[in-house]
């Protein structure tokens, strides 16, 4: 069976910080790719894009889901979104229409829950004294994340308590071991779910 995996994301999803092997994304691509026989294949496009809100995605996403006609789309947006004090009813209609596009192309659509963070180094980043990423708000976006994904019937996979302090390179970034961890957990899901 022939497929593609398409990954939206920004930052954490296009590999930041993982010096070994790129990123969970990658590492996913990489796990696939080396299973990859015959008819059984499977394609991965990692399209993480650093910065990247709810506004970003729904500019981008119909164009590049045409591209690549997906039987699987994963999506892990939401941090931004909380620092950024993009408003909550905002985040939620633009992730909403986002998940109505993705049904265009499959009806195997995953929302990736939002990570913890450590306030000590997000509040605010070292790169921009005016967005500040703490725990309180990233829940109250991962919740809107959990809504979206009980109202379309769409699989959401909880990260929220996945990562500790020492799976953090900045305070934000996953780390090598904080994208092992993410990859795990997003494999072992699909291979549940017999996606994969």
């Amino acid at each position: 069976m022939e497929q593609s995996i398409c990954i939206f994301g920004a930052s954490s999803t296009q590999g930041f910080y993982d010096v070994e092997k790129g990123g969970w994304a990658d590492r996913l691509k990489a796990y696939l790719y080396a299973k990859n026989e015959g008819d059984n294949y499977c394609e991965v496009f990692n399209l993480g894009v650093s910065g990247n809100t709810s506004r970003d995605l729904l500019k981008r996403f119909k164009n590049e889901a045409s591209a690549r006609e997906p039987s699987i789309i994963i999506i892990s947006l939401g941090d931004n979104d909380s620092a950024l004090n993009i408003p909550i009813e905002e985040y939620y209609d633009n992730m909403s229409k986002i998940i109505e596009q993705a049904k265009e192309f499959t009806s195997n659509t995953i929302i990736l829950g939002a990570k913890k963070v450590n306030e000590k180094l997000t509040s605010p980043v070292s790169w921009d004294k005016t967005a500040h990423y703490t725990n309180a708000n990233i829940q109250k976006y991962d919740d809107k994340l959990k809504e979206i994904a009980e109202e379309n019937n769409i699989d959401y996979i909880s990260m929220f308590k996945l990562l500790d302090d020492s799976d953090l390179y900045d305070g934000l970034h996953p780390n090598s071991k904080g994208h092992e961890k993410i990859f795990e957990r997003i494999k072992e899901f699909l291979e549940k779910r017999g996606l994969i």
